[in-house]
């Protein structure tokens, strides 16, 4: 995983602390892998796996969706969010002429619940609102409190495709 864009980028928390995004690098590997285990641990977990088989499902399932948002947007943005100088999550982002594609955002559960993921996504809407671009996202249909969380900001279903919502962020006119 090679980084697209080679700034980081610092940002205040609403609470306090500090934000940091650097793009990803190969040394990342370990910990991105486990952060997508982290958003994967409650459904995994109603499985009874057998010795090494859930490590190695999940590393196959983070290969093939990285495989598929680099098939789809081959200059995305990768980069591990930090905040207060811990690695703590990820965020990743495709745009095209047509879109900025909110492909992941996902944060360990010790750094969720403060603020960190409206800033990264206030942030993307400014974006999306200057380039004059929808932000789109698709949410899992069992993740209510993804659901919420963007529709709090403002983004609405735009398809439902059984597993999975596609949810869109309009510029309103106050842009």
């Amino acid at each position: 995983m090679d980084p697209k864009k080679s700034s980081e980028v610092e940002l205040e928390l609403p609470r306090g602390g500090t934000l940091t995004l650097r793009p990803a690098t190969k040394d990342d590997e370990a910990f991105l892998l486990s952060v997508y285990g982290s958003t994967r641990d409650r459904e995994l977990s109603q499985v009874q796996w057998q010795e090494g088989q859930r490590e190695l499902f999940l590393k196959w399932q983070f290969e093939m969706q990285r495989r598929e948002y680099d098939a789809r947007f081959p200059d995305a943005e990768y980069n591990v969010v930090f905040i207060d100088n811990q690695r703590a999550g990820r965020i990743w982002i495709g745009r095209d002429e047509n879109e900025i594609r909110l492909l992941d955002i996902a944060l360990l559960p010790e750094f969720q619940k403060r603020g960190a993921g409206t800033v990264l996504l206030k942030r993307l809407i400014d974006e999306a609102a200057i380039a004059h671009k929808p932000l789109r996202h698709m949410v899992f249909v069992l993740n209510d409190n993804a659901h919420r969380f963007y529709e709090r900001l403002g983004f609405v279903v735009i398809e439902d495709l059984g597993a999975y919502k596609h949810m869109e962020y309009r510029i309103s006119a106050e842009y």
